[in-house]
């Protein structure tokens, strides 16, 4: 892989860690009634869509095109 693109790939999976991250931190407040509802909503719907896109899930759904972030070219 370029040096660039392998640099923008790293930036894009520091970026879904930082929001996984806040997700989860959120998550966990809004379950101890910390936060309010629309932001428990939000998190919930962004762990929901994290957790649809692994290869686990779109295995079990039949997919058979699988997108793998991690290959080199």
């Amino acid at each position: 892989m370029s040096d660039i693109k392998q640099q923008a790939v790293s930036t894009i999976d520091h970026v879904k860690h930082t929001m996984d991250a806040g997700a989860f931190t959120i998550t966990v407040g809004a379950l101890a009634e910390i936060l309010p509802a629309f932001a428990a909503l939000l998190s919930i719907v962004w762990m929901m869509i994290r957790i649809y896109e692994t290869r686990t899930v779109q295995k079990l759904l039949g997919n058979t095109v699988v997108v793998d972030d991690e290959q080199d070219d």
